[in-house]
């Protein structure tokens, strides 16, 4: 289907955006629509760089014009009168490209691949739709999949408890007419085992129950596994990406409601297990089934009882200090906060279980304040049965590659039941000082990123290699985490030329830890420097699209070399270690060669003092002989400076600005490519 075609059979919210990329002169939509097959069947990126080829579609995109001109005036109807009048106007402008009709032709193969891109995006979106469906079906179906085993479990729980009931109403039956047999003397001597065995079969339920609670147990026991080896290992790893910025789903409340459900079911279990006894006290048999199975079942109840217990006691919230880059970093002398829950509501246990913390068994850690604490639902903004230590500080040497652990234990107590359960954090990084978070947080993204196993706090005495396809999803969850925006295909292949060179692919390329973050002016100080410098200073732009950020100087080159004067493009700066940004704009100098400009980068002392939109709005040129003019005009690939910032800007310019003074007095260097 032609591709003019395609983009009126879009959706609203699609169309919109073709009429946003029209709204300007350059090339009308009318032009686009009534001159649609011949505009596609043209080799315009061979023209744009070909004049001879430019000359020839420049005269016949004229000759075209006269005559849908000239069918308007032979329809005559009143709406066709208007388009004569804009058709005569579009004309004239276009002849303004008489001497460069490259430039045209570069403007037209422009607009042809803006709308490639809408529609890549349209079908893009609902790829990942359809993907978002079936994975959201897929998760609905494993969902529905264990909540229809666990209302399994709770039915046969309920139909057992009436089971017992009707047990426990037999069994008196039976031994109200056996006494009153034995009362009226009809037998002389006691009843015999054979007689008294048939009696109680042919009256009682207690094998087939019997049964019924193995079977029960069998599918307690495939839940639990479900619950114990996928989903909470799903879970810990979801939250171990989480820490270090993935969109991960790290809620607890349903694996809560099923292990709580879990839970109760085997208490049940138990207590049909005290209610055959005692049934068992009353009256019993030679070769009775529940004396002789009964303490298997309990054995197997409470040893899956333990298993669950000791799965279901996690930490929620990692470690982490209010003003930390992240999770999992702290620092000597600071307050953190960590968070445990028990995944088993047991309200009768309500301030009963008390939960200690230590560190380490390296014994270099004191850890002041609150070292114990009860779990409670009152300290929990969603009912968990949680301890939430809030003011725990932690003193010992700091060295930003040494992973500790900090432990819990608590007991469960309940009836004859009692479980000792443990867990731990992920692996944390102690410092002494501010200076020293850049490079610990790098170690928490490093070991979070490849390592599984947290208990490994001897990780970095390996030589684990990062495979690139992590490495990028992980530093795309940076920017993602913090300026709501993550990185795409060309920002990251920029930043993987520069870690690898150029490849055909990186698939197989790999890095090193101290490539990542080892030596002095390592990768991701420059990567953390840029970060923190979007964070602060530049996360609406950044989010909004406006920064391209990571582009080498060639990419940079091929993109605005092709661009109407005036045209610029944000990037960073590949040298600065703390983080720069700047400007690279296209200029047509005095021999009609169009070369590429660039400012000095600007740092985060600058964007302290003004914001990086209004150097942007009032940035200007002093050159001697010139009249100082601003020429940044268009953001990269043709948006209106004001369309693309307009929104960001303070009420006053020029002069008026509150910045222009600082503008006006800061040296600024300008080179050429």
């Amino acid at each position: 289907m032609a591709l003019w075609n395609r983009i009126q059979q879009l959706e609203p919210v699609y169309r919109q955006k073709v009429h946003e990329l029209y709204d300007r002169d350059e090339f009308p939509m009318e032009v686009r629509h009534y001159l649609a097959p011949w505009i596609e069947s043209q080799t315009w990126d061979h023209a744009a760089q070909d004049q001879n080829q430019a000359v020839l579609l420049f005269q016949v995109l004229l000759e075209n014009l006269d005559n849908q001109y000239s069918r308007f005036v032979q329809e005559g109807r009143e709406e066709s009168f208007l388009l004569q009048c804009n058709f005569r106007r579009f004309k004239h402008n276009f002849q303004r490209y008489q001497e460069e009709p490259t430039t045209l032709a570069s403007i037209i193969l422009w607009f042809l691949r803006k709308e490639k891109e809408i529609l890549d995006t349209v079908e893009l979106s609902q790829q990942v739709q359809t993907l978002q469906v079936q994975q959201t079906s897929m998760d609905t179906d494993h969902q529905r999949n264990l909540q229809r085993r666990v209302e399994d479990i709770q039915n046969k729980v309920q139909v057992m408890d009436h089971t017992i009931k009707c047990l426990e109403e037999q069994q008196d039956e039976f031994d109200f007419k056996y006494q009153t047999h034995q009362m009226e003397g009809k037998d002389a001597g006691k009843m015999d085992g054979a007689k008294y065995k048939a009696i109680l079969e042919e009256n009682l339920l207690e094998s087939s129950l019997l049964l019924a609670l193995r079977e029960l147990l069998t599918l307690v026991e495939e839940v639990t596994s479900l619950f114990v080896e996928e989903e909470l290992v799903g879970w810990s790893r979801r939250q171990q990406k989480a820490c270090i910025g993935a969109p991960e789903d790290t809620s607890l409340l349903v694996l809560e409601e099923w292990m709580t459900a879990l839970a109760q079911a085997l208490f049940q279990v138990k207590s049909f297990l005290m209610k055959l006894d005692e049934l068992s006290g009353k009256v019993t048999y030679e070769k009775d089934p529940v004396l002789a199975h009964n303490l298997y079942l309990k054995q197997r109840t409470d040893n899956l009882l333990t298993r669950l217990l000791k799965s279901a006691f996690v930490v929620e919230s990692q470690p982490t200090m209010p003003q930390g880059k992240g999770p999992l970093v702290l620092r000597t002398g600071i307050q953190f906060s960590v968070k445990t829950r028990l995944l088993v509501k047991i309200p009768e246990l309500n301030h009963e279980m008390k939960v200690t913390v230590t560190v380490d068994k390296y014994r270099r850690f004191n850890i002041l304040g609150t070292n114990t604490k009860a779990l409670n639902m009152t300290e929990s903004m969603n009912g968990g049965f949680v301890a939430d230590f809030r003011h725990l500080v932690s003193l010992s040497l700091s060295v930003t590659e040494e992973l500790h652990i900090i432990n819990f234990e608590t007991e469960f107590k309940l009836h004859d039941l009692s479980v000792k359960l443990e867990t731990c954090s992920l692996p944390v990084v102690i410092i002494s000082n501010s200076s020293q978070q850049q490079s610990a947080w790098a170690s928490v993204l490093w070991f979070n990123m490849l390592c599984n196993d947290a208990k490994n706090v001897l990780f970095f005495a390996g030589s684990v290699q990062a495979p690139w396809s992590q490495l990028a999803e992980m530093l795309s969850w940076q920017f993602l985490s913090v300026a709501g925006r993550g990185l795409d295909a060309d920002q990251l292949d920029m930043i993987a030329n520069k870690l690898f060179g150029k490849q055909q692919s990186f698939e197989s390329c790999y890095l090193s830890w101290p490539k990542f973050n080892k030596n002095n002016f390592t990768f991701w100080v420059w990567f953390d420097g840029i970060l923190g410098l979007v964070k602060t200073f530049l996360a609406e732009i950044w989010k909004d699209g406006s920064v391209i950020g990571f582009v080498s100087k060639a990419r940079e080159k091929s993109l605005l070399k092709r661009k109407q004067d005036g045209t610029f493009l944000v990037r960073f700066s590949e040298s600065f270690k703390d983080g720069g940004v700047t400007f690279s704009w296209a200029e047509t100098d005095a021999n009609g060669r169009v070369r590429v400009r660039s400012v000095q980068p600007f740092t985060r002392t600058d964007l302290t003092q003004i914001p990086f939109v209004e150097i942007i709005r009032n940035f200007q040129i002093l050159e001697v002989g010139n009249v100082p003019e601003n020429p940044l005009r268009f953001l990269y690939p043709g948006i209106p400076k004001d369309s693309a910032f307009g929104k960001y800007y303070t009420e006053k310019s020029g002069e008026q600005s509150p910045y222009f003074k600082y503008i006006k007095t800061k040296l600024m260097f300008v080179s050429k490519e």
